[in-house]
């Protein structure tokens, strides 16, 4: 009998959108809040494919409505509910709930989203994929700065915090992946952006990238302990913990190799 409760919500929930000869307005209201009743009961009876879906319909009559935060806190619902069962849909929702929020300019309600998705990366070994979400929150951090101008210093002063230390923080994940390359590649990107360029993190990040360049284990180890890194997100500082985590000596005799050499004929 209870198999049978989420169906009936939804076909209960779909009249109340569909107009008739006794219904000449749909009622959203209600009906988002019986999709939702549906996809909390899909998940007590492990229907995680119910879940998603149910979850998504919740947030598509919230945008109908014009109702942007709800919409978003549907999807982020359903997130929390498939981290476990389905990471991979639980990621897509939460990018799928920040995006009605970017579109909606409403970047810094977004933070909690991306911080969420960058853990279920991480916890998947998608280092990548984390680091890209650590950018995408730095860019909104940004943004927010940018757009809420009039905002009280103090505001300013936190998004201005958590725009460098996503920065950062992608640095770390690409070298936890044992990616240099992109490491330096993001690091380097960064500092054209004056905001980071002149920081504490700037600092405790170009520490870390020259210890990897002279493929020093220890001098790593050292830089990945330090306080500014120390005050990241706890992901973050749980994987710079591990550092390094492959073969950092090829690294220095790459370097080497790439130095060109001092022609002593040429004195120019």
């Amino acid at each position: 009998m209870a198999s049978s409760d989420p169906d009936k919500l939804i076909s209960k929930a779909d009249k109340l959108t569909k107009l008739s000869l006794t219904r000449w307005t749909a009622d959203w209201k209600t009906a988002t809040g019986l999709y939702e009743q549906a996809a909390a009961l899909a998940k007590e009876l492990g229907k995680w494919s119910e879940v998603a879906d149910f979850y998504r319909r919740a947030s598509e009559l919230y945008t109908e409505c014009g109702r942007s935060q709800p919409a978003s806190d549907a999807l982020a619902k359903g997130a929390r509910a498939l981290e476990d069962s389905s990471p991979d849909v639980a990621i897509q929702l939460y990018i799928d709930s920040s995006a009605i929020l970017e579109e909606d300019g409403k970047e810094q309600m977004a933070f909690d989203l991306y911080r969420a998705a960058t853990s279920v990366y991480i916890r998947l070994e998608k280092y990548t994929d984390a680091a890209t979400i650590l950018l995408r929150w730095a860019l909104a951090a940004d943004k927010s700065n940018a757009t809420h101008s009039q905002c009280k210093a103090r505001i300013l002063k936190i998004l201005f915090n958590r725009f460098i230390l996503k920065k950062t923080s992608a640095i770390i994940v690409h070298l936890y992946a044992h990616d240099f390359q992109q490491a330096e590649k993001c690091h380097n990107d960064c500092c054209q952006v004056e905001a980071f360029l002149y920081s504490d993190q700037n600092r405790a990040a170009t520490k870390l990238i020259s210890a990897y360049t002279d493929g020093n284990v220890e001098e790593i180890k050292l830089a990945a302990q330090s306080s500014i890194i120390s005050n990241l997100d706890h992901m973050i500082v749980r994987i710079a913990r591990k550092l390094p985590t492959g073969d950092v000596s090829r690294l220095k005799s790459t370097t080497e190799e790439q130095e060109e050499p001092l022609d002593e004929d040429d004195l120019t």
